[in-house]
């Protein structure tokens, strides 16, 4: 069996006691673990260890209590949700986290797998190569037609520029004439590719979009001057300006950006039993404050909701 990067606590004689063997799952954590504070992450200790909740368990789909695993699709570097370790192998990070508690609670090892990109992700959920993403990603009106989405944190869209702004960034409507980085097929694309049109509607000198795979390519293309923003969400961007060592700002802060009240969290198929389940298992650890332990950990607070829901988003 190949390692994974989140794997349940459970031991196997607990398993067997109340699931039967057939849950017992290789190279589970020992009981009683406690995850230690990652480099970069806030002063705060987070217990992990969940207890099985038999009756969520129950609800998985067959295949996944078969086979006591659920693969989880992400896209390799969102920090601080998803941070890729120093070695190159395995993450760390809020959802890395919360995908550990999880695992506890449903009584299954979650499997990480890495594809580039937001399109290459839905695909593989509904292709049924994976099971789900945790993300958190975008949760909009018209991605709901044909996916769910498990609702965990709010989020905010700015600008991450060169220090000192140069290009005297405010909001959305100030980025004609500029160069953005986004990620490609992400909402954020979506909305700059909409002011460009706005832009050249009214004569104004153009929005050159620079889409792009993933978050660090997009804030290289900043700090080598290819781009003059990266727009995105607010928590990862806080995070790589952190790490730039006073490179980068924040810009646009406190607008709107052309989103409504942003919702982000895991995607399943379009009316998967497993959307009931993530989200009920995520209210559990809404209501024994670790999920709140994990998002102060990760200086998330400002992103936490109080109650999962399914699609949540109006917009």
């Amino acid at each position: 069996m190949k390692p994974v990067r989140r794997r349940t606590p459970l031991g196997a004689a607990a398993l067997a006691l109340v699931l039967g063997a057939a849950l017992t799952a290789c190279g589970a954590n020992p009981p009683g673990a406690v995850d230690t504070v990652q480099s970069g992450a806030r002063g705060v200790r987070v217990d992990l260890d969940q207890p099985l909740d038999p009756a969520l368990h129950a609800r998985l789909p067959a295949k996944n209590r078969a086979s006591g695993t659920l693969v989880s699709v992400n896209n390799g570097s969102f920090p601080p949700y998803e941070i890729v370790n120093d070695d190159g192998k395995g993450l760390t990070g809020a959802t890395e986290d919360l995908g550990t508690a999880l695992g506890h609670v449903l009584g299954v090892r979650i499997k990480d797998v890495s594809a580039d990109g937001l399109p290459t992700q839905l695909t593989g959920i509904k292709a049924g190569r994976f099971d789900f993403a945790l993300g958190p990603i975008g949760d909009f009106k018209d991605r709901q037609g044909s996916d769910d989405f498990v609702d965990w944190v709010q989020e905010f869209v700015v600008f991450a520029v060169p220090k000192g702004n140069p290009h005297h960034l405010t909001s959305l409507a100030s980025t004609c004439g500029t160069r953005i980085a986004v990620m490609s097929g992400g909402s954020a694309e979506k909305v700059i590719k909409g002011q460009a049109a706005k832009c050249a509607a009214r004569h104004a000198k153009p929005v050159q979009v620079q889409s792009y795979k993933d978050q660090p390519s997009s804030i290289l293309a900043v700090r080598s001057g290819r781009a003059d923003a990266f727009f995105s969400s607010q928590s990862p961007l806080t995070y790589f300006v952190a790490q730039a060592k006073d490179q980068l700002q924040l810009a646009g802060v406190g607008e709107a950006n052309g989103f409504t009240t942003l919702y982000q969290g895991a995607v399943v198929g379009k009316g998967s039993p497993l959307g009931g389940v993530l989200r009920d298992a995520v209210q559990k650890l809404m209501d024994n404050g670790t999920y709140e332990k994990i998002m102060e950990k990760w200086g998330l607070k400002g992103n936490e909701i109080k109650k999962a829901g399914i699609n949540l988003a109006v917009s």
